[in-house]
C-alpha cells in the first residue's frame, strides 16, 4: 500500500534524505545564502510540464518538513493521480533558503518516481484484465531503491523483495555453483531451519527439468520461470498444475506483455519498471506576490 509505505520503511527513507541533501548541499547552500536574507519567507508552487502519474508527494513532504519542519506543505494534487501538463501539485511556503537548498532533491526525485509510476500505471493497466500482478526487482539505481519501489506501489504495481535480506531467491549461478538443482536446494533448506524466522524463497527454473527438480521442495513460495516464451511457460504452468505460485520473468516487453500474461501465470517481474522508466518533468516555481 503506497500510503503505508513510508511508515513500513521510515528509518531507510531518513537515511536516503539525510545522505542525499548531504551530497547536495554538503557545508552549505552558497548560491541561496548569497542573495537571499535568512529570515526571508516565500511560497512555491510544483508545476507539471507533461502529462503522467503523479508520484513522490509523499516522499516532497517528509523531505521538505526533514530538513525544515517549519515549512508548510500544501498538496493540491493526490499521490498517484493522473496529471496533465499545467497542474499544479502541491505548494510550501516558509524560509526561501530552506526552498531552495531542497528544491532539486524534492524535483529529482518526484520526477524519476513519476516516471516509474505512470510506466508501472501503463503497463499494469495493460493486463488488468487478468489475474496477474506486476513485479518490480532489484534493478534499481544505487541509494534510490526505496523510492523507485514506492512508485511501482504508486503506479499499481507490486514490490518484489526488497534486497538480498528479506527474501531468498535462489538463480541460475547458485544452481550451478552448488552443482545442480537438487543440490542448491536442499543446502538452502539446511540453511532455512538456522534462520529465526521463516522467508519467502524464490527459485529460479530454466526449463521443465529443473521445474520438476523444484516441486518435491513444498517450502518454496514461487518459481520463476527465466526466459520462457509464451508456448513454453504454458507446458510449464500444466507441470506445475497450480502446486506453487508461479512467476516469468525475462525477455518480457510492453510488446509480449499480454500475451504472457494470459498464460494464467501468477505475476510478471520487469526490471524495466525501474531501469527503464522516462521521468517526468516538473518545475519548481517561485510564487510571485
Amino acid at each position: 500500500m503506497p500510503s503505508h509505505f513510508f511508515q513500513h520503511y521510515k528509518s531507510e527513507l531518513n537515511h536516503f534524505i539525510d545522505e542525499a541533501l548531504k551530497e547536495d548541499i554538503g557545508s552549505g547552500d552558497h548560491s541561496g545564502q548569497s542573495c537571499i536574507t535568512e529570515t526571508a519567507t516565500s511560497s512555491a508552487k510544483l508545476l507539471v510540464k507533461e502529462e503522467g502519474i503523479l508520484a513522490g508527494m509523499g516522499l516532497a513532504e517528509v523531505l521538505f518538513h526533514r530538513y525544515d519542519p517549519n515549512l508548510i506543505f500544501n498538496p493540491l494534487i493526490k499521490e498517484g493521480a493522473k496529471v496533465k501538463k499545467g497542474a499544479i501539485a502541491f505548494k510550501v511556503e516558509g524560509n526561501t533558503q530552506s526552498i531552495l537548498a531542497t528544491e532539486r532533491l524534492v524535483l529529482n526525485s518526484m520526477q524519476r518516481m513519476s516516471g516509474i509510476a505512470s510506466l508501472t500505471h501503463k503497463l499494469s493497466q495493460k493486463i488488468k484484465h487478468t489475474n496477474c500482478q506486476l513485479l518490480d526487482t532489484r534493478k534499481t539505481t544505487p541509494n534510490f531503491r526505496y523510492p523507485e519501489k514506492w512508485a511501482v506501489q504508486i503506479g499499481g504495481g507490486t514490490n518484489h523483495r526488497m534486497g538480498l535480506f528479506d527474501a531468498l531467491m535462489i538463480k541460475d549461478n547458485h544452481v550451478d555453483f552448488c552443482g545442480g538443482m537438487t543440490q542448491a536446494l536442499q543446502k538452502t533448506e539446511y540453511y532455512l531451519k538456522s534462520l529465526p524466522q521463516p522467508l519467502e524463497v524464490v527459485v529460479e527454473a530454466r526449463n521443465l527439468d529443473e521445474i520438476k527438480a523444484v516441486l518435491p521442495f513444498p517450502w518454496v513460495s514461487r518459481i520463476l520461470l527465466d526466459n520462457f516464451n509464451a508456448r513454453e511457460l504454458v507446458t510449464a504452468l500444466e507441470l506445475i498444475n497450480n502446486k506453487v505460485p508461479t512467476e516469468a520473468s525475462g525477455n518480457i516487453t510492453e510488446n509480449n506483455l499480454i500475451e504472457m500474461a494470459e498464460t494464467g501465470v501468477n505475476f510478471i517481474s520487469m526490471g524495466a519498471l525501474t531501469y527503464s522508466a522516462k521521468p517526468i518533468d516538473l518545475s519548481l516555481k517561485a510564487v510571485l506576490n
